[in-house]
């Protein structure tokens, strides 16, 4: 048959046939019915196992083919324009989507992305630069704030009160994950980001003290993102914050976390493998902590808490400002000078393997002391049975003062935990002790008080160690007093040996 084809195709079907169903016949329905089922079930596998792979080839045709008809980015610009009617978040895309074959993922280039008011009217997104972007930004907002002063004073203002920035993104590498998705975890797999510049404006951002930061925390929804593994290099922004504070710098080196996800914001980011940076031109590390003669797996397992890592965050050099403005406690009545902080974090472990080998030498001890043939009754097994064991995360922090001026607070009623009565001897400590001041102390926190805590206030951290800088400073000035009451008595106790021997001498020498 072969011989006595006429033509390429000719051949290539007689071949397809014989390796299908080596035969000459026509298909069956129950083979084409086969045919269908194996190129849908091979497509959803495709899928399932190689989301990213299956959304670059998608990615690739909607960029080829759509492009020689409408002249443009389609991709792009749908995935913005869903991006900006379901945030809120203006985004520009300045270059198409494209696949990267070689590292499995899909990049997106010149991203531009705009929180600011005005951002939920806008129905569509248009592909251009950067610095276009930023001017159509800035020119949409100077045009809303007209509005708004023409505006009836029957129509309500747009709420205003959050954090607002402009910021492009140089490189963004995405990893996609269907299975993810169907759990509930969002789409993103891994993330990785090369190059941001921009602008973080809080000057609009105003609170209310009787407010518990606390009730700020996010509540988890379905689909709220947990990535594997998230990235970023070569980050620089400009942060303004409210009441006037001056504008600085924060940039960050490089960054990697094990994991980043919603729920745990703040949490996942006190928890990286390793971060450097610099807040206002002070060099700050986040980076396992490391000890002489044992590693840090070592020192883990000799542990008998159930330890997943211990990080060292350190930060030097860091102006007194932006720890005494907006708090309460020892810091807001420090006026200048600056602070390096070294804090050890013991972070415990997320699964309860751990837990559950304890659980087994429990049950295993049980059936050594029990005979095999007794059976308990159902007040022992009520007795075996305990509540859970409440996982911490413990912080070691340590800080030195440096060449700090103090001054009394004029009004203390808003300080509850403490004792007006010490506030006057911790200033002169403070203004006493020009060159440093070391500060010792340690918070232990609930892991579940992270749990929807997207910053040091929401979580309650920055409230803790208010009151335990507090006691620290307490306990430095007590020892101050006993240490000079200690010198007093050598003191007193001194000239009461030099008078007497001159008591003596005198009598020796009239003798």
């Amino acid at each position: 048959m072969l011989a006595a084809a006429n033509g390429f195709f000719e051949r290539l079907r007689i071949r397809t046939k014989w390796t299908l169903i080596r035969q000459m016949r026509p298909y069956t329905f129950d083979e084409i019915t086969a045919f269908l089922s194996w190129l849908f079930v091979g497509h959803l596998l495709w899928f399932l196992l190689g989301t990213t792979t299956f959304f670059s080839i998608v990615v690739l045709l909607v960029n080829t083919v759509l492009a020689l008809i409408i002249k443009t980015e389609f991709l792009a610009g749908v995935i913005g324009n869903y991006l900006t009617k379901q945030t809120g978040i203006q985004v520009v895309f300045e270059s198409a989507i494209v696949p990267r074959w070689k590292d499995g993922c899909i990049t997106l280039s010149n991203v531009f992305v705009s929180r600011r008011p005005g951002n939920k009217k806008k129905a569509s997104v248009r592909k251009g630069s950067s610095v276009t972007a930023a001017a159509a930004a800035a020119a949409a907002l100077k045009a809303e704030e007209e509005e708004h002063a023409r505006a009836s004073h029957h129509e309500e203002p747009e709420d205003q009160n959050y954090t607002q920035f402009d910021v492009t993104f140089d490189t963004v590498n995405v990893t996609l994950s269907f299975a993810r998705w169907m759990n509930g975890k969002g789409l993103l797999q891994d993330v990785e980001i090369k190059g941001v510049r921009g602008v973080l404006d809080r000057t609009h951002v105003v609170w209310d003290e009787s407010i518990d930061p606390r009730s700020y925390k996010h509540v988890h929804e379905p689909g709220d993102f947990e990535i594997e593994r998230f990235k970023i290099e070569d980050l620089l922004l400009t942060v303004y914050q409210p009441d006037g504070f001056r504008p600085f710098p924060v940039s960050i080196f490089s960054m990697e976390l094990p994991q980043f996800r919603k729920q745990w914001l703040f949490y996942d980011l006190i928890n990286a493998n390793h971060m450097s940076g610099s807040y206002d031109n002070s060099l700050f590390t986040i980076h396992p902590k490391q000890t002489h003669g044992l590693s840090q797996a070592q020192e883990l397992d000799d542990n008998e808490f159930p330890w997943k890592k211990m990080s060292r965050l350190r930060i030097d050099g860091l102006n007194i400002e932006h720890l005494n403005h907006g708090v309460e406690g020892p810091f807001s009545w420090i006026a200048s000078g600056t602070v390096d902080i070294s804090a050890d974090l013991l972070v415990p472990t997320d699964d309860d393997s751990a837990f559950t080998q304890l659980f087994q030498q429990i049950v295993s001890s049980v059936e050594q002391t029990a005979p095999l043939a007794e059976t308990p009754e159902n007040n022992d097994t009520d007795t075996l049975i305990e509540p859970p064991v409440e996982k911490f995360v413990v912080l070691d922090l340590h800080c030195k003062l440096n060449d700090v001026k103090a001054a009394v607070p004029v009004f203390t009623s808003d300080l509850s935990y403490v004792n007006n009565a010490l506030i006057r001897p911790i200033v002169a400590y403070i203004n006493t002790r020009r060159t440093y001041i070391p500060i010792n102390c340690r918070v232990i926190k609930r892991l579940s008080e992270f749990d929807g805590s997207w910053t040091i206030f929401d979580s309650g951290l920055m409230d803790d160690l208010s009151a335990e800088t507090y006691e620290a400073f307490v306990r430095n000035v007590a020892d101050e007093d006993v240490r000079r009451r200690r010198m007093r008595k050598v003191g007193l106790w001194s000239l009461q040996m030099i008078a007497q021997l001159l008591a003596l001498a005198m009598a020796g020498n009239l003798a």
